[in-house]
């Protein structure tokens, strides 16, 4: 299971994210859900990490799968990466490498040349931190950007308010209500209404992404 550490700085980067607490779920999830990319721990209780792979590239999702393991063993990485994985990871490992390896295997997954998410006419370039619309660029706020790259990363999928405070405070104490409601507010003023529509109850979605 990912640790609650990498959690957090995999939110502070971006990504919005899910936990399954065993291999049933984790499987469970990946019929469920359409994700970027699946990081996944070979020691998870019940269905263990190899049991989730097989399951999940017999059922022909090409999701890339990154393991992480504490397990240094050759005989097991051979075994990984012939069964399906994209990369392999042994702990410890270094943060900034693994969000390079994730950025790398997501690019290759939807054939970019950079690590840039479009949404219409709207583009956003997570290395550039720039975001344009019809070309032209648009000046947006370090938490208008925070939001929006979580919401294109999912696209098509409702993200709630609690995840994309997540990715603003990383839990941090004093988080004023309506934050989120003024930073969507923001993006749409300058990217369109049309852009991010609202769900009561669900939250947040960018309708797709191209």
């Amino acid at each position: 299971m990912l640790s609650a550490g990498l959690e957090r700085a995999l939110r502070r980067a971006g990504y919005a994210v899910d936990i399954s607490r065993n291999g049933e779920e984790a499987v469970a999830a990946a019929k469920a859900q359409h994700y970027a990319l699946i990081l996944l721990d070979l020691n998870l209780p019940g269905l263990g990490g190899m049991g989730v792979l097989r399951q999940i590239r017999d059922g022909r999702d090409a999701t890339p799968v990154i393991i992480l393991t504490a397990n240094h063993k050759p005989g097991q990485k051979v075994d990984g990466l012939d069964s399906g994985a994209d990369d392999y990871v042994a702990k410890p490992f270094d943060l900034d490498e693994l969000l390079a390896r994730i950025r790398a295997r997501i690019r290759g997954h939807d054939r970019r040349v950079s690590d840039v998410l479009t949404a219409g006419d709207v583009h956003l370039d997570l290395t550039g931190r720039t975001v344009s619309k019809a070309g032209r660029p648009v000046g947006v706020t370090a938490k208008e950007f925070k939001v929006l790259a979580a919401l294109m990363r999912r696209a098509g999928q409702f993200v709630s308010k609690d995840d994309l405070e997540t990715v603003l405070y990383d839990g941090e104490a004093g988080v004023e209500s309506n934050t989120i409601e003024v930073t969507v507010y923001g993006l749409r003023r300058k990217l369109g209404n049309e852009l991010i529509l609202t769900a009561r109850g669900l939250g947040y979605t960018i309708a797709g992404r191209r």
